[in-house]
């Protein structure tokens, strides 16, 4: 067997090859970031082998930086091992007492680690352009958490500006509110406004919802209003209106091409009531191939939602806390996946009314609900059937 260890930088990777008997076929070396570099590096292992199942290359996980040499090496069809950088620094620390840590070292120790067969497995085709849907529900991810942020500046800004309005309406986050207030953002500007106009700004708005009635009420409720009158805040509302408005758009799109690619996957997630493109999406995204976990439980501490251990001589605590250290965005996806199928699903709801039922607080409950959520999405994943609900 061929090992080649590359340590992965911006600019450049330095790379070790070595073979089975510890023979150094080429001493650490230093491609740059670009297809020449790339070019060479394969150039020099097709020198000294033609059989790609004979080779193993390995490189650390250090995100968009490696993206590029993976994608390279996976469509050459060379076995590429993708390995978590705090394992080669365990592993590292292992061999020698000596704190000694620069990228000549790093590749060596990434081909050692090849060598040792320390429960690797390799990055598949399907993990690599899983990275799409990946970035994907990432950046969907990301847009929401804006959204959220700059909905939270209206509540404030309608707080100051028109306080009433808030116990008027159902919510201050509707369409027929977000139009009212992008046109008139202060109580002055609405209690001034011609009620022809205001009512049929809200009959538009809402489709018919709002009537006469409901613009008079708010009119009211603006003249006497002890909103402040603050141009610069108003000006701040119909701005922050603005950017919500195009966080919609854009989520939108981002939604409709994670629904493109999820019709794609042979998937049975979607079958499970309660789970949709989106949780589904993020779900599938986050745990890549399941081959690379031999059990459910794996996937748990992946997703940093397993409980911690801590024991030292006779004592033992008895208050474990889910460990928050893997994935944060598949911990995220799968509580929150567990809360719609409990509601949605007779089986799962019932399971969560027993914890409960039991004295735990509703969030160790649904954290239970995800264990039991995960443990089927696994055999579901590896048998490929459909979810059957449970008579």
């Amino acid at each position: 067997m061929i090992y080649i260890g590359i340590d992965v930088a911006k600019d450049k990777h330095d790379c070790f090859i070595t073979n089975s008997d510890g023979e150094v076929l080429f001493p650490v070396f230093t491609i740059q970031n670009n297809r020449n570099g790339f070019d060479d590096l394969f150039s020099k292992i097709q020198s000294i082998s033609s059989d790609v199942s004979n080779i193993k290359v390995g490189l650390e996980a250090t995100g968009h930086y490696s993206y590029n040499l993976l994608g390279y090496l996976i469509d050459k069809g060379l076995p590429t091992f993708v390995i978590n950088p705090l394992h080669t620094n365990l592993y590292r620390k292992s061999l020698s007492l000596r704190k000694t840590k620069t990228d000549k070292v790093d590749a060596r120790t990434i081909a050692m680690m090849l060598m040792s067969d320390v429960n690797l497995k390799s990055y598949s085709d399907t993990s690599y352009h899983n990275e799409e849907l990946k970035s994907l529900t990432r950046y969907r991810f990301d847009k929401v958490q804006e959204r959220a942020q700059l909905k939270q500046s209206v509540s404030r800004l309608v707080t100051i500006l028109f306080p009433e309005l808030e116990k008027l309406v159902p919510s201050l986050h509707l369409a027929s509110v977000y139009a009212l207030l992008s046109e008139l953002p202060s109580a002055r500007e609405i209690a001034s406004c011609h009620l022809t106009h205001l009512t049929k700004l809200l009959e538009n708005a809402s489709k018919g919802r709002y009537s006469r009635e409901r613009a008079i009420e708010i009119r009211e409720a603006a003249r006497v209003s002890i909103g402040s009158n603050m141009p610069a805040k108003s000006l701040e509302l119909r701005h922050t209106l603005r950017l919500i408005g195009e966080l919609d758009s854009e989520i939108t799109e981002i939604e409709s091409e994670i629904k493109r690619i999820m019709d794609q996957i042979p998937s049975p997630i979607l079958t499970i009531p309660g789970i949709g493109y989106r949780m589904g999406a993020m779900i599938l995204a986050e745990i890549g191939d399941f081959s690379r976990f031999d059990s459910p439980d794996k996937i748990l501490a992946y997703a940093g939602a397993s409980p911690s251990t801590y024991q030292s001589g006779q004592m033992e605590s008895s208050y474990s806390h889910m460990e928050k250290r893997g994935s944060r965005y598949l911990r995220y996806a799968l509580i929150n996946a567990a809360k719609y199928v409990c509601h949605w699903d007779e089986t799962f709801g019932a399971y969560l009314q027993k914890k409960i039922s039991e004295g735990k607080h509703y969030n160790v409950a649904i954290t239970h609900a995800t264990k039991k959520l995960v443990r089927l999405i696994y055999a579901m994943e590896k048998s490929g059937k459909p979810y059957i609900k449970m008579a």
